[in-house]
C-alpha cells in the first residue's frame, strides 16, 4: 500500500541512516532506498544521511547525493560519536509521519520496507526487522550473539525481542516517546522495547555486508554488550550483593572451622589454603567492585548532562548556507531537553 502524508508537507516516511566509514556502500543503498521509498509514498520520503566523523569519502558523498536529490538530508556531526548517538542525531532531525532505521551496510534489505508499511497500516506501531538467519557471519559472532540474547533475555527488567538490530519502522508517536527519553548511554532496541505501545516482528534473513568492515570491534561488542544490559537491569547488582552474602558465609564457616581446628585437633595451617581463600574473596571482592563502579560510571555521564551529540553541517535541499549555526546548536542542546 502507498502510503500518503498526513502532516501537511511532512514526508510520508523518513529513512534514518547512521553511516561511519560507508562510502563503498553509499551510492548503492541510496539507488536501492530511494527506489523503495518513491515506490511506497511516490515523492514524499525523506533520507537522512548522517555522517558519523568518517575518515573516507562517506562525506563527500553524501555532498554529491544531497545536490542530487532534494529528499536528502546529509548531517555531518563533529565527530566520531558511535553509532547510537548517530542514530539518535538522525531521529532527532527527521520529519517523517513514518521513520525507518536501516544502516548503511545493506545487510538489512530496504526492499523489507513494503511489508513494514502492510503491517504499520494493519495498526502496528512499531514494526521490527527479526533475524532468521544471518549470512556472512562467523560461527563465533552467531554464538556470541546467542548468548548475549540470552543473558539479556534473562537479566533484562524488559523483553527486548532476540536476534533484533536497529532495522525497524517506527510511527511519529513512538518516535516522540522515544525521544523524550534523555538518557546519554543509549540502547535504542532497549529504548524502543521499552516504549511499549503495538509492536510487531517482521522476519526476514539477513545478508552479508555488501563492502568494506563491521566498525563493532570485539571490544565493541562487550561494551554494547554491557551498555544493553546495564541500561535495563539491576539483577548485576542483586547478583553482587548475593556474592557478597554468600563469601561471608563462607568467611564465617572457616573462622569457625578454623578456631575448632586450632583448639582441638592441633593443626597447622598450610600456605595453599590461606592462598586460596585470599584469592577467592580479592577475586569475588574485584568483581563486586566492578560491577559497582559499572553502574556508577553511568550515574558519573548521566549527571554531566552535556548534549547528546554536535552537529558541524546540516545540508537541505543541497544547500548548506541554508542552515545557521544558531539552528544547529539548538538542535544540539535539544538532544538532552
Amino acid at each position: 500500500m502507498t502510503a500518503t502524508s498526513h502532516g501537511g508537507d511532512r514526508p510520508a516516511v523518513s529513512a534514518v541512516v547512521p553511516c561511519f566509514n560507508e562510502a563503498k556502500n553509499l551510492f548503492l543503498l541510496y539507488r536501492r532506498l530511494a527506489k523503495v521509498l518513491k515506490q511506497e509514498t511516490g515523492n514524499h520520503y525523506e533520507i537522512v544521511l548522517v555522517d558519523d566523523g568518517s575518515k573516507d569519502e562517506t562525506w563527500p558523498h553524501m555532498l554529491e547525493i544531497a545536490k542530487r536529490d532534494v529528499n536528502v538530508v546529509a548531517v555531518r556531526l563533529s565527530r566520531n560519536h558511535g553509532h547510537q548517538l548517530a542514530l539518535s542525531a538522525g531521529l532527532k532531525l527527521c520529519t517523517g509521519d513514518r521513520i525507518l532505521i536501516i544502516d548503511a551496510d545493506l545487510q538489512d534489505p530496504p526492499e523489507l520496507l513494503a511489508d513494514m508499511m502492510a503491517l504499520m497500516d494493519n495498526g502496528a506501531q512499531i514494526v521490527y526487522g527479526q533475524r532468521r538467519r544471518r549470512a556472512g557471519e562467523t560461527w563465533f559472532k552467531r554464538k556470541s550473539a546467542a548468548l548475549y540474547y540470552f543473558l539479556l533475555e534473562r537479566l533484562a527488567d524488559i523483553a527486548i525481542p532476540r536476534d533484533t538490530g536497529d532495522f525497524r519502522l517506527m510511527s511519529r508517536r513512538a518516535l516522540d516517546l522515544l525521544l523524550a527519553m534523555p538518557e546519554q548511554q543509549r540502547f535504542i532496541r532497549g529504548m524502543v522495547a521499552w516504549v511499549g505501545l503495538d509492536q510487531r516482528p517482521l522476519l526476514y534473513d539477513r545478508h552479508p555486508r555488501h563492502a568494506g568492515e563491521t566498525k563493532y570491534t570485539l571490544v565493541k561488542m562487550i561494551g554494547f554488550a554491557i551498555s544493553g544490559i546495564t541500561s535495563f537491569s539491576v539483577t548485576p547488582l542483586r547478583i553482587a550483593a548475593a556474592l557478597g552474602v554468600f563469601v561471608s558465609i563462607l568467611a564465617v564457616l572457616s573462622l569457625g572451622h578454623t578456631i575448632f581446628s586450632w583448639l582441638f585437633l592441633d593443626t597447622v595451617s598450610g600456605w595453599t589454603s590461606v592462598m586460596t581463600g585470599m584469592l577467592v574473596l580479592s577475586g569475588v571482592q574485584l568483581l563486586v567492585l566492578g560491577i559497582i563502579g559499572e553502574y556508577l560510571g553511568r550515574v558519573y555521564v548521566e549527571v554531566k548532562k552535556r548534549p547528546l551529540f554536535l552537529i558541524d553541517t546540516i545540508v537541505r535541499n543541497g544547500d548548506a548556507s541554508a542552515v545557521q549555526t544558531a539552528e544547529i546548536q539548538h538542535h544540539a542542546a535539544e538532544a538532552v531537553a
